[in-house]
């Protein structure tokens, strides 16, 4: 399985029969972004929550390839109010079995809504993803702070692979990063959401080097770098 960083939050996750999963599809508006969303065709797209440098371009990407998009209710009414159909609504502590594996949200310590016309939508619960793919789990926070959750999520699943927040001022810096990693029991780490903007700059070979020192491996990427699970 080959797990793709795009920068910022996003991911393309490639499957052993070639499915590609799309997480978080924030190009436009990304300095950091090597590609834009016309050179991207998923079949999945799933969202951790409606802030803008997340829901991103879905709408272009899932109106162009009629793509399935997986996401909390209130993400689901916006995407139908766009014209959107072919989406799967989930919530937090639900999960489902897709032909591609299995999907189960989790909780994240953030907020979620998009600003339009001057006005602000509510796009419902922010929220992580456990993904069973291909005898693998990997566990996508999206945006968050630390969490007791992450303990419960460590102890019950086999973390192989954890994409981890260490921009802070938003969301888990380095510090509480590698606390997560350790509650995760996190057999692998990649770093994300940090340096697309000023306020969220930080060092990810330092961060990466010490939570060596905690036995944990960790893998930074750079944008259209990848990762073999």
């Amino acid at each position: 399985m080959q797990i793709l960083f795009h920068g910022h939050a996003c991911f393309s996750i490639f499957t052993e029969n070639n499915t590609h999963l799309l997480i978080d599809p924030f190009f436009s508006g990304n300095r950091l972004a090597q590609i834009t969303a016309d050179e991207i065709s998923p079949a999945v797209i799933l969202l951790t929550h409606g802030h803008w440098d997340h829901i991103g371009d879905t709408v272009q990407i899932a109106q162009r390839t009629g793509c399935l998009v997986i996401c909390v209710p209130e993400i689901v009414t916006y995407l139908k109010n766009k014209g959107i159909r072919n989406c799967h609504g989930m919530n937090i502590g639900g999960g489902y079995q897709f032909d591609f594996g299995y999907v189960k949200m989790t909780p994240a310590l953030h907020s979620s809504g998009l600003e339009e016309n001057g006005q602000v939508i509510y796009m419902g619960n922010p929220a992580g993803f456990l993904l069973q793919i291909d005898g693998k789990t990997i566990y996508h926070a999206g945006d968050t702070g630390l969490s007791h959750e992450m303990t419960l999520l460590g102890t019950a699943n086999r973390i192989d692979l954890a994409l981890l927040p260490i921009g802070g001022n938003f969301t888990l810096d380095p510090k509480d990063a590698m606390l997560a990693a350790r509650a995760l029991h996190a057999r692998h780490v990649i770093p994300m959401h940090y340096n697309t903007f000023p306020v969220i700059e930080q060092n990810e070979n330092f961060f990466s080097n010490q939570l060596l020192n905690y036995g944990i491996p960790c893998t930074v990427l750079q944008p259209e770098e990848s990762f073999t699970l």
